[in-house]
């Protein structure tokens, strides 16, 4: 899934990848561990090159029973069993990615081609940086900002961390960008153009992925969980019935359910109630509960009817239309 150079990784990429073991040499036998790196390489190709966490590769091996991964590692497996492995951990992986997807921003210098190409974009992203960058109002500047201007445009902007972009440090050296030499703001934007050009150039041929790991995305996976689990869904049941509402304790349990969820809802992997897309999804999915006359039952069975569909409700649309957002600002990103 991308859009506006960001991609969730949801294990979409993997079960549409060749899970087929390279052939080993005849009469040789491989070692578990052998055959988790192959997988895991492979999952990594398949990925945009990003290098799994390790919360991932644990989780999935606990899914195919390795709890003794080490042990697991040195045994000598046939051709048969190394392929059924190979497979059974990729696909392990892609359903830890299903239930908790990673975002990535991969940087191939679209995103600075835009500002570059447009000179009045870039004119105002010149002044705006150089604005941001004379703290002291003198008008003047050194040389080496064009490195903070960089850190300052960041990734929302194009472009990628030192870290991650060591290049990036060739570039400046090449142009010039070093130093106290004192530059105004014309020439601050005629010194940051080809610095620009040659960075978005090198990520057009060789992009950068960078996972964010401050963006969490919901798609309903935990939801889905809770459904499928009764005893979960039946623990769940009795917290909202033993739940006590200020003003709306009397209300229907449709009443109860929606306060239980705007109280409860990150303990189930909802995300922030303060999120307008979260304001709209609640009033829609109990809006539409309400107009279904779903009177206030005391049953139990009544009730649990009621909780499952309302569940499997905020799944179903968070699957279609997942929702990203920052958890240093919960501010919501676009899908």
């Amino acid at each position: 899934m991308l859009h506006g150079g960001l991609s969730i990784l949801d294990g979409t990429l993997l079960r549409e990848a060749d899970l087929s073991l390279p052939p080993p040499q005849p009469g040789r036998l491989i070692s578990g561990g052998e055959v988790l790196q192959l997988a895991e390489n492979r999952s990594s190709l398949s990925l945009h090159g990003v290098v799994l966490p390790e919360i991932i590769k644990s989780s999935a091996l606990l899914r195919l029973g390795l709890s003794d991964a080490a042990a697991f590692r040195t045994k000598e497996l046939d051709c048969s069993d190394a392929s059924s492995t190979f497979r059974n951990y990729v696909s392990a992986i892609a359903d830890e990615l299903r239930d908790d997807p990673i975002v990535v921003a991969i940087l191939d210098g679209r995103t600075l081609q835009v500002f570059l190409e447009d000179e009045d974009d870039f004119a105002m992203l010149a002044e705006n940086l150089f604005t941001d960058l004379d703290t002291k109002d003198r008008g003047k500047i050194s040389k080496d900002e064009i490195q903070s201007a960089l850190v300052h445009m960041g990734i929302e902007l194009g472009i990628p961390p030192m870290s991650e972009f060591p290049q990036l440090s060739d570039i400046l050296k090449k142009h010039g960008a070093e130093g106290k030499e004192e530059l105004g703001q014309a020439q601050f934007a005629e010194l940051l153009q080809p610095v620009l050009q040659e960075l978005a150039d090198c990520l057009a041929k060789n992009p950068v992925v960078v996972v964010l790991q401050h963006i969490k995305i919901v798609n309903g996976s935990k939801l889905r969980k809770l459904v499928a689990d009764e005893k979960q869904l039946d623990d769940v049941g009795k917290r909202i019935m033993q739940e006590k509402y200020e003003s709306k304790s009397e209300g229907s349990n449709t009443v109860k359910v929606r306060c239980f969820f705007e109280k409860h809802g990150d303990d189930f992997g909802l995300p922030p109630l303060e999120l307008e897309e979260m304001v709209v999804l609640f009033d829609d999915i109990f809006t539409e509960v309400e107009s279904q006359n779903d009177a206030a039952e005391p049953e139990k069975d009544g009730f649990m009817v009621l909780l499952k569909k309302i569940l499997e409700n905020f799944a179903e649309k968070l699957d279609a239309n997942p929702i990203l957002y920052d958890l240093h600002s919960s501010q919501l990103k676009e899908v």
